[in-house]
């Protein structure tokens, strides 16, 4: 049997589906439960019950709304372009899939351990935005096209400090490998270890930056419904709208796990002692994921002037600023070494 899924080209083929499948399926079953738990949150911020029905305590509310999306009827505009307009959807999905691939789970548990991992990331999440520019331009609507071309200069503006802050994370660890970047951060003081520290101020500008690439509130103007009637995708309807929802959510967790790997450690126990695997792995991202929830609703939303200005006069010099203090940091040794892992072993 082993012969047959490593030394035939059929055998190969149906291993990789398996190995996928692994990652896709658990992930979009989470996504459920995640949306809930997003909902509950803001419910009980707002003080209110939030799903309570469908399900034991509101458990199978995202399965009932997905089955509702699924059997909607798919209304297309009259002067829309029906083949950009159907592919616009997948993109965003697609691209938000694929950036799982390089995402580690525990120590060796990852579809393509690449020594160019951040880059692949980068790169795939960069052309998220073409889906959601083909969705507003194929809408044939004045509304929708505002959305998406706002979406576009948001997320450009936002991957610039995001690339940043990823470099003082490359130059501490010496490595563009998740796996290399959590191994840096081990060593007998646990979750001291760990880059948050160190990295502290990055970790706030990632974290704020990650809510505005992924259109999260308080960020969410290229679908502000007070403005743009919820912007690049009011025109959607039933399944392609939903593709747009889970696409954005997966990237939202995606962000979470790129937190989680970069400046919590990832699969590392934050107790000196306590084994590390899977699990420290899946709590911290929840726990980064709670933390997206909250702002959702806590944090009044920004006018798109002051949006712009704060990616463009704020965290793009301080991230660059940032990224020469760790390159001295690193190079001179300064603070014990701990902005040059890549050195000192962690």
């Amino acid at each position: 049997m082993a012969d047959f899924f490593f030394n035939t080209n059929l055998g190969m083929l149906l291993l990789i589906i398996g190995q996928i499948l692994l990652v896709v399926v658990p992930l979009l079953i989470a996504l459920a439960f995640l949306m809930y738990a997003d909902r509950k949150v803001w419910a009980a911020v707002q003080m209110r019950r939030g799903p309570n029905v469908v399900g034991a305590f509101g458990l199978l509310q995202s399965f009932a709304d997905f089955g509702k999306y699924i059997v909607k009827e798919i209304i297309v505009p009259a002067g829309a372009d029906k083949a950009v307009f159907f592919m616009a959807p997948m993109v965003t999905l697609v691209m938000s899939l694929i950036a799982w691939a390089v995402i580690p789970f525990n120590d060796g548990w990852v579809l393509s351990n690449i020594n160019v991992a951040i880059l692949y990331v980068f790169a795939v999440s960069s052309l998220e935005v073409y889906g959601v520019i083909m969705g507003g331009w194929a809408s044939n609507s004045k509304y929708p096209f505002l959305g998406s071309l706002r979406s576009a200069a948001q997320m450009i503006s936002y991957e610039v400090s995001i690339g940043l802050i990823i470099v003082g994370i490359i130059i501490s660890s010496g490595s563009m490998n998740f796996s290399a970047i959590v191994e840096a951060q081990s060593g007998s003081y646990g979750l001291f270890n760990w880059f948050w520290l160190p990295h502290f101020p990055m970790l706030i500008l990632f974290f704020i930056s990650a809510l505005a690439e992924t259109n999260r509130p308080p960020f969410d103007l290229p679908e502000a419904e007070s403005e743009l009637v919820a912007g690049f995708q009011v025109e959607y309807s039933s399944t392609p709208f939903l593709l747009f929802m889970i696409g954005e959510l997966v990237a939202v967790v995606l962000m979470c796990a790129l937190i989680t790997l970069m400046f919590f450690g990832g699969w590392l126990s934050p107790i000196p002692g306590l084994p590390d695997g899977i699990f420290w792995m899946i709590a911290k991202i929840g726990f980064v994921f709670f933390f997206f929830a909250m702002v959702k609703a806590i944090t009044p939303r920004y006018r798109y002037d002051q949006l712009m200005r704060l990616g463009w006069k704020v965290f793009l010099p301080f991230s660059l600023i940032w990224v020469v203090f760790v390159a001295f940091a690193a190079k001179f040794g300064w603070f014990w070494g701990i902005y040059a892992r890549w050195t000192v072993g962690g």
